[in-house]
């Protein structure tokens, strides 16, 4: 039992360290892709591991980390999250998936972001002029799994995306795919996963209307000329995760996982994410990680969290998660989340 443990243990760092040396970039590319809010995670559970997630992804939270952890997520499930995010931003994620059994599981989620009205501004009223505006973001997926063999799963999540400030809105298309492996080394999971391949988004609207003047210099011609503003494509926020999962306490009463994620995120430096949940007779979680190590100048560092389990009617099961994340300068992070299972 222990030389698999070590073996195990020796290819998760050969694996973390193949990856830094093959994927490592001295550019961090921060700021350089839209909808930013499709990074952020949604699930309390997996917030408070860390984010390490990948290969422990094993109920409905599994579309967004891992569509491929969907097959492990029984009968009929549904969660929401709600995320109190920086500068007062509120996220909502609501997701629910259904296994099938051997034709595979099925899973649906919706996320939408609520950042109030604001003032609208100018030079001429910097005090505001009586509009208002708002700023959205949403995204809407259909995930499906499936298990080819016992051991191996693999799992798609396409989705629509939208984003709107004021009078200008874009659109983009985009999906997220992975896969686990149940090992030979006392059942660890092996994981990979890519999140938000897809198109570009691009600000198209209202609000970059202008009236230009072709020839500021002359008089007598028409100095007010309808014209658009224009605007760029942006690609999504690109990630790529590689993920071990190992429980190295199993009992009736007790278990014990132990996570670890690199990633790879197209506008970011590369990072490794470490986690871990300790559960007593399937009630009460204790949950607790490390998001960002190694990265530099992450604000992100230590996440906490707990969850609570009760089941009614024998066959139905709710369970309350919340999750603490420490964000450095800014606000902290806090997630609530409420799950049924039947």
């Amino acid at each position: 039992m222990k030389r698999k443990i070590y073996i195990l243990i020796f290819l998760a760092v050969c694996a973390n360290l193949t990856f830094a040396q093959t994927f490592k970039s001295d550019v961090s590319k921060r700021g350089t892709t839209a909808a930013p809010f499709l990074s952020i995670g949604q699930g309390a559970r997996s917030t408070a591991m860390g984010s390490a997630f990948a290969g422990a992804a094993n109920d409905v939270s599994s579309i967004y980390w891992n569509p491929a952890g969907l097959t492990k997520a029984e009968g009929f499930q549904m969660m929401f999250d709600h995320t109190i995010w920086i500068a007062d931003v509120r996220y909502n994620y609501l997701a629910a998936s259904y296994n099938m059994g051997d034709i595979g599981t099925i899973g649906l989620s919706f996320i939408s972001s609520n950042v109030g009205e604001m003032k609208v501004t100018t030079i001429d009223y910097p005090g505001g002029t009586g509009e208002t505006f708002t700023a959205n973001d949403m995204a809407i997926s259909l995930a499906y799994a499936i298990q080819l063999t016992d051991k191996f799963s693999i799992g798609f999540n396409p989705k629509f995306i939208y984003q709107s400030i004021w009078k200008m809105s874009a659109t983009a298309f985009a999906i997220d795919m992975g896969v686990q492996y149940v090992t030979p080394f006392d059942d660890a999971v092996l994981a990979m996963s890519i999140s938000n391949f897809g198109s570009k988004i691009q600000l198209l609207g209202n609000s970059n209307l202008v009236l230009h003047d072709l020839d500021p210099g002359s008089t007598g011609n028409n100095g007010k000329i309808p014209a658009y503003l224009e605007t760029g494509a942006w690609s999504l926020p690109l990630n790529f995760r590689v993920g071990v999962m190992y429980a190295p306490i199993k009992t009736d009463q007790h278990k014990l996982l132990v996570a670890v994620d690199a990633t790879h995120p197209s506008d970011d430096y590369e990072s490794v994410n470490i986690g871990a949940e300790y559960s007593f007779n399937k009630f009460l979680f204790i949950r607790g990680g490390y998001k960002s190590l190694f990265q530099q100048d992450s604000e992100e560092s230590f996440t906490l969290g707990f969850g609570i389990k009760q089941h009614l009617m024998n066959n139905v099961a709710v369970l309350f998660d919340y999750a603490y994340q420490s964000f450095g300068r800014f606000k902290d992070i806090q997630k609530f989340t409420m799950s049924v299972s039947f």
